[in-house]
């Protein structure tokens, strides 16, 4: 058994905790300026991030049964969660009519099928055309900037997200975990703390940048500006994630901590954490929060929340159920490559 890097354990671990943080949080931008741009200030980096180390990760793309295994722990838990939340905002925002659509992922379940395909769109980029570190990412970034002139691509399979964050992905394919001591030095630490900084005041001083702009959702018909312009400003934010990538990981810990075993269970809080904070924008509970003096207590809630589905209990209920809808699909795997053989 490989033994786990806590260095990454962490990353994963704190960049959950921020997914959950930024969704708790996002029930008070339209009210606080600060809230707005701290929220902002986060969504420059964090899921960038967590697609980064995903692509550190799977460097075993071309093995025998990868994709099966992905398909597993990816699209099956997707097709499962994306039933389950059907039901669950059904009676949650009391809707008359009961609308399952499997192509349209609900809310943070787009993460899984960009995932899938991520890996898979390594193989074009890695196995057949072979490319090099600086065409795969030229391309790739390319893609990214042309996928904003598709109106309507958006939310479908996820697809709007899928070409913007995949440069993340790619680029996290081509690096090497020798390559993250680069951004552990004092230098790089306080070089990140200036720009983290000023990233935050640049979020505050600028109110007109929208939040959209960092979701790699929405296509360019949907700003103000035309699509040229929009065109560079998608250029401009991904040279931003870049530098705030590399700033969060100048920040992680090394060595083991407290919270370093859970970071290897972040699939299972990113599944269940939407029921809670879906449930807090609609109660009372949300309104009788300030936002500013109460942020020290959203950040207290999203680490007890993290925490929690990261414990073997909630681990425990979702796994059994992802396995059994696994090994389904394998022995259906199974077969179909005893027929081709």
């Amino acid at each position: 058994m490989k033994q786990r890097d806590s260095y990454f354990d962490n990353a994963k671990f704190i960049l959950i905790f921020l997914v959950v943080f930024g969704h708790l949080i996002r029930s008070y931008i339209e009210s606080d300026p600060v809230v707005l741009s701290l929220y902002k200030t986060i969504y420059t980096f964090h899921m960038p991030a967590f697609i980064l180390v995903a692509g550190l990760f799977a460097k075993g793309f071309y093995k025998e049964g990868y994709i099966g295994k992905l398909a597993k722990k990816l699209i099956l838990p997707y097709i499962l969660f994306q039933l389950i939340y059907t039901i669950y905002y059904h009676f949650l925002y009391d809707k008359s009519t009961f609308e399952l659509d499997p192509l349209n992922p609900h809310w943070s379940l787009w993460f899984l099928v960009s995932l899938f395909c991520w890996n898979a769109l390594l193989y074009v980029f890695i196995k057949w055309f072979k490319f090099k570190p600086v065409v795969g990412l030229s391309v790739a970034f390319g893609l990214g900037l042309l996928i904003g002139f598709v109106d309507e691509i958006s939310n479908y399979l996820s697809l709007s997200r899928t070409f913007v964050f995949f440069p993340f992905f790619l680029m996290g394919y081509y690096m090497d975990k020798e390559q993250f001591r680069y951004f552990k030095t004092s230098k790089a630490r306080v070089m990140a703390g200036v720009m983290v900084v000023l990233v935050f005041l640049g979020m505050y001083y600028i109110p007109e940048f929208s939040d959209k702009w960092l979701l790699g959702s929405k296509p360019y018909g949907e700003f103000k500006w035309n699509d040229v312009t929009s065109l560079g400003v998608r250029a401009i934010v991904y040279s931003l994630n870049i530098v705030m990538i590399f700033s969060f990981y100048s920040f992680v810990p090394s060595k083991e901590q407290f919270f370093t075993n859970w970071g290897r269970y972040t699939l299972y809080v990113y599944l269940l954490h939407g029921f809670i904070i879906r449930l807090f924008r609609v109660s009372d509970l949300k309104d009788s929060i300030e936002p500013r003096t109460g942020i020290l207590l959203l950040l207290a809630v999203s680490l007890l929340l993290t925490m929690v589905f990261s414990t073997k209990f909630f681990t425990s209920i979702t796994q059994p159920i992802i396995e059994l809808k696994s090994t389904k699909l394998q022995k259906v795997l199974s077969r179909r490559e005893v027929k081709t053989r």
